[in-house]
């Protein structure tokens, strides 16, 4: 094609349609057209990488927000033995086939729920009999009078609603009759009032009890339990309510949770995640800072569960190293730096591979489903299965203080299958941003810590523990979003350790409250350690058991 060569307004789109204007041939002319197809091929690859990654994240955020929640594969299971081609390494062609006989087929039916829902004995029964008409108790072809020969009983689970009481505590004053006719000295003798939960107050035990249960084991913000106390006829505001909480937090709940800080960096085995929390009154900082909201807590070598929450401004591993202070041994936690490069030496990190097993987990979900059998995120997921399934049978073995049993028996059995595992992901190759290129990356990464599990038979193979644990944590602070001040956040992470630890140790946290609120302010919790001690939720005992 010719290009006359005269100055001249003219457009050309060149490759990537951008309009570049020339004026006369020999600027076409001293184009180096290899190097500028080369350059726009480059750019066409990354675009294609980078939309292809987007799609990804398109179809992981619509699989988390519309699929299912659990992260067990249908994959695991009996389709190992597919996969791994167990099934032909361990069979015996000379073997006889085994004798079979014929079973008549019958129909079943499905187990209902009958053995979970069934009225607690221990209930109080309220009896109601229905009886006939006097006049109809006589017999219609004689005329005598009949007799109870059978009654049909059903029975049935009847509700009664809360009702609030006023409480009016009355102290007796004696004065002798005799003196005050006789004497110049009256003697005059007093009866004790207890103490109340709040001075000044008109809260009780057990309102304080009943409104902590209800936003922190419930979920119900101040707000809403407002509108129902005023539904009830009770004006209450939620102001009121706050103080209520912050108070008897700070009086009597705070000396426990001090405690229960102590006997856990007692311990040799802890667990420690973290969640975001907002809270819009804080000096120096916007109302959309993200503060946090730590969790401590205890492992399976103990029978004293504890629950601990931290209030923190941050994320950074300073806010646990302060925590924790003089703690030594194993802590469990996630692959946040934080943890790794802030705590001393004494405190060895142990990685979590649930996390591990989740990103390969997201990575499969965005594959084809004709697909997923045999792509390399279903291989990972299955060898991953097999690690948790021997966990599971090392649940059942002896487990004396130290879980020697464990130990060995991990040493034997899973540790070939977590190096082969190693080997598997250095041996794939995928995208390095791509769902599965970060799954392994991640997990040759976090080797160092995932290997710690190995160590110990106290320790355990992830983080679910503490996960669990700062769930309810999770729940509730998507029905009230944020706290207020840093007083109420710091208040709310006392009340959620105590009642947390309370279920933990299988009590009653409204029981233990009530227990707590009745007696801290009459029998010295300050001043006696051996009191304390007393309110420790392992050491409540339920007044109707």
């Amino acid at each position: 094609m010719e290009v006359r060569k005269k100055n001249c307004s003219k457009i050309l789109y060149i490759l990537d349609f951008q309009p570049i204007l020339c004026y006369n041939i020999s600027m076409i002319e001293t184009q180096n057209w290899p190097e500028i197809i080369a350059k726009k091929d480059q750019q066409i690859a990354d675009l294609e990488v980078q939309n292809q990654w987007l799609l990804d994240q398109l179809k992981l955020a619509r699989k988390r927000q519309f699929g299912p929640s659990s992260e067990k594969s249908k994959l695991e299971g009996g389709e190992q033995l597919g996969l791994f081609d167990e099934a032909e390494a361990t069979a015996d062609s000379t073997a006889p086939e085994p004798e079979t006989k014929e079973i008549k087929a019958y129909t079943r039916r499905k187990a209902g729920r009958i053995g979970i829902d069934k009225l607690p004995e221990d209930l109080p029964v309220e009896v109601i009999e229905h009886d006939l008409p006097p006049e109809e108790k006589c017999c219609p072809d004689c005329g005598c009078e009949m007799h109870v020969m059978g009654r049909k009983t059903r029975e049935e689970l009847k509700f009664v609603p809360a009702k609030a009481v006023i409480v009016r505590h009355e102290a007796l004053t004696y004065a002798c009759r005799c003196c005050e006719k006789c004497s110049d000295h009256v003697p005059v003798m007093k009866a004790n009032l207890p103490a109340p939960v709040i001075k000044g107050s008109f809260a009780s035990p057990e309102a304080i009890a009943h409104i902590a249960c209800e936003k922190f084991v419930m979920g119900s913000p101040l707000y809403r339990q407002e509108q129902d106390w005023t539904r009830k006829g009770i004006p209450l505001s939620r102001q009121t309510m706050s103080n209520w909480l912050i108070r008897a937090t700070n009086d009597w709940l705070k000396p426990i949770y001090s405690a229960m800080h102590r006997e856990l960096l007692a311990r040799e085995v802890a667990h420690a995640d973290e969640t975001v929390l907002q809270v819009l009154r804080e000096d120096g900082r916007k109302a959309e800072s993200n503060s946090y909201m730590w969790l401590y807590r205890t492992s399976c070598d103990t029978k004293k569960h504890i629950v601990l929450y931290d209030y923190q401004t941050g994320r950074s591993g300073d806010y646990a190293k302060k925590f924790l202070g003089n703690f030594k041994g194993y802590l469990h936690a996630d692959g946040h730096k934080g943890y790794h490069a802030k705590l001393p030496d004494d405190v060895i990190v142990v990685g979590c591979w649930a996390h591990v097993r989740r990103k390969f987990n997201d990575a499969l979900k965005i594959v084809p489903e004709s697909a997923q059998k045999t792509s390399p995120a279903a291989q990972a997921i299955l060898r991953l299965g097999q690690i948790y399934k021997l966990e599971e049978e090392f649940r059942k073995l002896p487990q004396d203080d130290n879980f020697k049993a464990r130990f060995e028996a991990r040493l034997e059995r899973s540790k070939p299958l977590v190096d082969a595992l190693y080997a598997w992901c250095a041996a794939q190759t995928a995208l390095p941003k791509s769902p599965l290129g970060q799954a392994i990356t991640y997990c040759l990464n976090q080797r160092f810590w995932l290997d710690k599990f190995l160590l110990d038979g106290r320790l355990e193979i992830d983080n679910n523990r503490a996960e669990r644990s700062i769930k309810p944590f999770v729940i509730g602070r998507k029905n009230w979003l944020f706290s207020n001040t840093p007083g109420g956040a710091k208040a709310s992470a006392v009340l959620y350790s105590i009642i947390e630890t309370a279920k933990e140790n299988g009590v009653d946290p409204f029981s233990y409250l009530v227990y707590v609120f009745q007696n801290a302010p009459n029998r010295g919790m300050h001043s006696d350690p051996l009191a304390l001690e007393r309110f420790m939720p392992w050491n409540f005992t339920s007044p109707a058991a």
